[in-house]
């Protein structure tokens, strides 16, 4: 099967909806004329025209206020928020007006549109450009969460969000954007809501999210040289969560890690280990323990950077914690 990366396996996500419907729709700074900045919508303008593929002014709060109108009038709006950190400016949008659409009208309306942004951990860009807080949405009913750690499943996960008929939130991790996968040539939509297990295990289960699947992986190798078979679990949305396969996993292993790069406090790590308390509580042979940032800004050193970021060696220390 061919390998291609993850920008690459968004582009083609964007521009097969976009051909199979002309209901879909882009908009958001640069991605038109500049192809977006990581170059996830480059040739789309070219094929599709500046009807469907539109820059926009600088300004987050009307990027997605015009996404929500397009979406109630029935397009289907795929708006791009360059930054996560950006969020913040649209925040009466993305909280107050795009998930209650469906609630507010008594069914009578939806508003199918995705917002798309990445969070630029690891890339030495800053403590304003760096942060990564899909927890905060945790709060927002009605709002899908999606955030994807492959090639494989961002087209997946990608082309199921543009075609769900509620808002979804699509946060990609920018470390992650020329990393290479295995993605089919043929037509494949992967269901929001879904767990994956990236790796079968019986003597612990991590899970990990966005950026730092990639890292549980390298410590479920490092646990396997200590004769430590680790399961590693991909939540892939955190809105809907699949916390019924997390608790499948936890009942077989009996111990779990959950790392993220989302800050230590109210972090999806707690939302999950707080479910597994609730529902596995006597499966547990040791402590759940969290890997996480800890709370504080995200430092522009690269060297402070790296330490304050989860990675395979923290993974394998917590997890081996959990074995005396």
């Amino acid at each position: 099967m061919r390998e291609i990366t993850l920008a690459d396996a968004l582009n083609e996500a964007l521009r097969e909806e976009m051909l199979r419907d002309p209901d879909v729709i882009l908009l958001g700074e640069e991605i038109g004329v500049f192809g977006g900045v990581y170059k996830v919508t480059r040739g789309l303008l070219e094929e599709f025209g500046p009807e469907r593929v539109r820059d926009t002014p600088i300004s987050e709060t009307a990027i997605v206020g015009a996404a929500l109108g397009a979406s109630l009038l029935g397009l289907r709006p795929v708006a791009e928020i360059m930054y996560m950190d950006f969020l913040a400016v649209a925040m009466d949008q993305v909280l107050n007006h795009v998930p209650k659409a469906r609630f507010m009208s008594g069914g009578q309306l939806s508003a199918p549109l995705v917002i798309r942004t990445q969070y630029s951990l690891g890339r030495v860009h800053g403590s304003q450009h760096s942060q990564c807080f899909p927890s905060w949405f945790l709060q927002a009913p009605g709002l899908k969460v999606v955030l994807p750690s492959t090639p494989y499943d961002g087209k997946g996960l990608l082309k199921a969000a543009i075609r769900d008929d509620d808002p979804v939130l699509f946060i990609e991790s920018g470390a992650l954007y020329r990393t290479k996968g295995e993605v089919p040539e043929e037509e494949y939509v992967l269901p929001l809501g879904r767990a994956d297990v990236k790796r079968e295990g019986e003597d612990l289960t991590i899970v990990a999210v966005s950026r730092v699947v990639v890292e549980a992986m390298k410590a479920a190798d490092a646990l396997e040289e200590r004769g430590i078979n680790a399961e590693v679990v991909d939540p892939r949305t955190i809105q809907p969560l699949d916390i019924d396969a997390i608790v499948d996993s936890v009942k077989k292993t009996s111990r779990l890690v959950v790392a993220e790069d989302g800050n230590r406090s109210g972090n999806i790590g707690a939302t999950i280990a707080a479910e597994v308390v609730e529902r596995a509580f006597d499966y547990l042979d040791a402590p759940i323990v969290r890997v996480a940032p800890p709370d504080m800004p995200i430092p522009f050193s690269p060297e402070l950077e790296q330490a304050y970021m989860p990675d395979a060696d923290k993974v394998v220390s917590a997890a081996l914690g959990l074995f005396g």
